[in-house]
Parts: C-alpha cells; structure tokens; sequence
C-alpha cells in the first residue's frame, strides 16, 4: 500500500486482480505512461532527472537547455530525447532572478465579455509575441476596486509592465510600483491623478462628428444615450454631443440626454421616454456598443422611422435594414499602439510620459441618413 509520503515503486506484476466486490483493481503501472515512469501530479521532472536518463552532468544539460556551446551533437541527441522523454521544460524562475525581468506583461480590462476588447486584446498579445512576451489579462468589471487588486496581483507576479483600461480615476497606488521599474500605459482612458502615458480615441471629435451627420440630415430633436458620467469616454461624448447642438444653435432639453449604466432595462426606458411626450426626438446618438444594440431592439418596434448612429462599430451593422451608422474606432489600434509604447518603456527609449489620441471614422451605412418623419 502507498501512502502520502511513500515513494512509488513498480509492483511485479501488471496484471489487473479483482478485490473481494468483484470491481477490477489495476496497478498503479498500468495507469502510468512509460514516457513519465513514476511520476506525480505536482512533481515535475528536473535538469538532474534529465542529466540521469541522459547519463551526463547537469552542466552538459543546462547547455543544451539555454543553447549554449561545447557539446557535442551526439550528447546534444540524447539530452534532447531525454527531455521529450521525461516531458521536462525549463524552470524560468532562476532566469527571472539574474535578469529582472519574467517576460510577461499584464493586461487589465473593463469586461473580457465586451465585442469592443476582443481586437484590442488580440494587438497587444500580439506585440508581446513578438517580444517574446506572455500576455495576462483580467477584467476589473468597471470596478475600481477590483482593478487596484488586480492590478497589485499582477504586479506581486512580477510582470514587467501593464496596459491598462481604467475602471477607477485614482492611480497614485500604482506610483510606487512605476517607480520600482514596471512599465505602465493607460489605454482608451487616462489615469487618475499620475503622469503616465495614454493611448485614446478622439472621443470627443468623433462624437461631435456623428450628431453633426445627423444635424446636416434636418434633425434637431436629437437624443443621447451614454454610459456613466464618471467614465471618461462617457463623459467626452457628451461634450460632443453638446458641442454639435450648440454650434448649430440647437437648445438641448433635459430630457433628450441620459447616462447612466449601460443595463438593457434601463436603456430601454431611456429610448422609450425620449420617443414619446410632446417632443419626441427623431434621431438618437448612442455613446456606446451595447447602448446601440439595445437602442436597436426599441426602435425595431418604434411606429415612425428614427435615425440612429452609434459610436463604436457594432457586428452585423451593415446586414440590418437599414445599416447601422457607426462612428468607428479602431481597437486594434489602440491595442497595438499601447503595447508598442510599453516596450518601448521596457527598452529604455521613452522617458517622458504622452498623450496619444488615435482618430475615429464615420461609416454611413443607412440609419444615420434617415429624414425627420415630421
């Protein structure tokens, strides 16, 4: 019998026995591999178990591990059969200790589950790639709590730097964490009360360009519906908006604009109440993709046409009828240009902090073109 602390040792015989209830009892041999001979979940093979199965010194198999020279091709065979024999790979740990660095960088999201960080996920994993870099990313759920403690959690793993999207607008307990040498860049918004480098759409602009489409096609009821007012992105399309209907000299009520959280529900109510009443709107721009989709659900069952453009793209938009008008950001690009930056910190080529601001595109595709219907 085997208990925690016994070492394993192969029985004589491999041949299943049945106890006293009939059930077969098979071997512990039987269940193990002959590639990972008297091995346990938790104990990975080590260089001396490689140097052993090898029979060479662990010098000769670090070598060949870190591609070092002074061995022969015939030693180099039979270390690299015992290595993909016993499944061994390398320990970077003690790499990391003589180097500083591990390697990986961190990436902190609002959402893992939104359309919009999917492409800006995917640019900055692939500029840490091409670094020889291990991604890790979590998302902070638009808590700014939650993004402190992951953010710390990464840090307590040593990555070499973070990109990350703000869920709070308070940052002075990443200083110390900057100043111990972990490169940080802020992404689609900027950070709170610390100089640190930012990579931005032009929110504002883009926001303002879309409600002036829908002024130029003979709109004047114009409603907004954006997320929270604390969220700068948020915050920033608004003034957009506002910007446009003043210069067009268009008074806004109250009750064309609302932000709040981007709930179904409570989008849903939002759209309803501007549609109706004495002054319904005829066209509404929406600050964000799920607001869209949501917008999109009430106006399917409006009487009257309304207008719409949305900011952000949103998938299918060009297979609605009509098409989906979307200010377009490109999320790819600020992945990309963020995680650039960072490694540009980590190289020593950057020293001052900047602010990056990548432009929007407005794609006309049919809902943003719609004439009053009164």
């Amino acid at each position: 019998m085997l208990d925690a602390t016994s070492s394993y040792k192969p029985m004589d015989s491999r041949i299943p026995v049945a106890d006293r209830t009939g059930h077969r009892n098979v071997p512990e041999t039987t269940r193990r591999t002959d590639r990972f001979p008297g091995t346990r979940y938790g104990n990975r093979p080590t260089m001396k178990d490689v140097a052993a199965r090898a029979g060479v010194g662990l010098k000769t198999v670090s070598r060949v591990v870190n591609g070092e020279p002074g061995v022969t091709p015939e030693t180099e065979r039979r270390v690299q059969e015992a290595i993909e024999a016993l499944g061994f790979r390398r320990n970077d740990s003690a790499r990391v200790l003589r180097k500083g660095r591990t390697a990986s960088i961190g990436l902190v999201l609002e959402d893992l589950a939104d359309p919009f960080y999917g492409p800006l996920s995917r640019a900055v994993e692939e500029v840490a790639r091409a670094h020889g870099a291990l991604l890790i990313n979590g998302s902070s759920a638009e808590d700014a709590d939650r993004e402190q403690e992951l953010v710390l959690a990464l840090c307590a793993r040593r990555v070499d730097g973070l990109v990350v999207i703000p869920a709070g607008d308070d940052h002075r307990y990443l200083e110390p964490e900057i100043k111990a040498g972990v490169a940080t860049v802020f992404v689609d918004r900027p950070a709170g009360h610390i100089d640190a480098d930012v990579v931005v759409s032009d929110n504002f602009g883009g926001a303002r360009d879309g409600v002036r489409h829908l002024i130029a096609h003979g709109h004047r009821r114009i409603g907004f519906i954006g997320d929270m007012p604390r969220i700068h992105t948020a915050a920033e399309r608004l003034r957009g908006y506002r910007t446009a209907m003043e210069d067009a000299g268009i008074p806004v009520a109250d009750a064309w604009m609302s932000l709040g959280v981007t709930d179904p529900e409570r989008v849903r109510r939002a759209a309803q109440e501007m549609l109706t009443g004495p002054e319904p709107v005829t066209a509404i721009f929406t600050g964000n993709n799920r607001v869209t989709v949501t917008v999109i659900r009430v106006l399917a069952g409006h009487a009257r046409p309304v207008a719409l453009v949305g900011f952000d793209d949103i998938e299918l938009a060009d297979l609605l009828q009509p098409g989906v008008t979307v200010v377009a950001q490109d999320a790819a690009a600020l992945g990309r240009t963020a995680a650039e930056r960072l490694f540009r910190q980590l190289d020593g080529t950057l020293i001052a902090p900047e602010r990056i601001e990548l432009p929007t595109r407005l794609i006309t595709r049919g809902s943003g073109e719609l004439p009053p219907a009164d």
